[in-house]
């Protein structure tokens, strides 16, 4: 365990999908269950994350007045309220880690009576394995403990790397929203190799563990996405026949579109 983390006490405001991912990525490396404290209002998922994690239920005011880490993990739509809440017994040093996707560094410091340090962040559900990405970007009163703080609580989630917060909106499109589209992209192609006579069960292995190799080769050869695209497509081949279909469907913008439409989503949450 990093020595800036022994006996910080950790707080989770929220316990859905990331703020789950990220309490499990904590508990298995660095952080015990008596130094997380946990406050969720929907009380049936809150007794299920205290029975699963062994982690203490608090109320927004104690984990404010103990807590020197607070993850704020709340809806977007829900973080104002939240923040006024938690502003009246919040301690002055206590380190605010923001998930809410699209919220503002700006936002949060407006909504705080006092100047607590805060680091955006965007995760993705890959931390909860350990293989997540998160973008972290520092607020005004955020030093470089802060960030150091904040970047070894993530280290066991996967990837960590610091952005300027104006580029934290095209993150949330590519990484943030990334796995999805992923899934979706499997989805399909289970659904198409199951229309080609494949089971569903052999249609899943297969993809699975074509994306698996894919990636780690992505990964590990040292050469570029492209580079392997061609390496893989002979000429006048499955793959070109099957290239063409995606080139004639123009995937390339309808990606760049979606992701633009991420994009736009997040700025609209600030």
């Amino acid at each position: 365990m990093k020595p800036e983390v022994v006996n910080k006490c950790v707080g989770f405001i929220g316990a859905g999908v990331m703020g789950s991912a990220l309490i499990k990525s904590l508990l298995f490396s660095q952080v015990k269950a008596e130094q997380i404290c946990v406050s969720e209002k929907i009380s049936e998922r809150a007794d299920e994350i205290a029975a699963i994690y062994k982690v203490n239920l608090r109320s927004i005011a104690e984990i404010g007045q103990s807590c020197d880490v607070i993850f704020l993990a709340v809806k977007p739509q829900d973080l104002g309220s939240t923040l006024e809440e938690l502003s009246k017994n919040l301690k002055p040093e206590a380190l605010l880690i923001s998930i809410a996707a699209g919220k503002t560094i700006k936002f949060i410091e407006d909504k705080l009576a006092q100047k607590n340090p805060v680091v955006r962040v965007i995760p993705n559900t890959p931390a909860q394995i350990g293989k997540g990405v998160s973008a972290i970007s520092p607020g005004t009163s955020a030093s470089n403990d802060d960030l150091t703080l904040t970047k070894n609580l993530l280290a066991s989630t996967g990837l960590v790397i610091e952005i300027p917060e104006s580029q934290q909106d095209a993150v949330a499109a590519l990484s943030g929203s990334g796995p999805a589209y992923f899934f979706n992209f499997i989805e399909a192609i289970v659904k198409g190799a199951t229309e080609l006579g494949l089971s569903q069960e052999l249609a899943t292995q297969l993809a699975i563990g074509t994306i698996v190799g894919s990636a780690a080769m992505l990964q590990e050869s040292g050469l570029d996405a492209a580079t392997l695209r061609k390496n893989v497509t002979s000429p006048n081949g499955t793959t070109a026949a099957a290239l063409k279909v995606f080139s004639d469907s123009n995937l390339e913008k309808t990606v760049t579109d979606a992701m633009s439409a991420a994009r736009k989503r997040s700025q609209e949450l600030a």
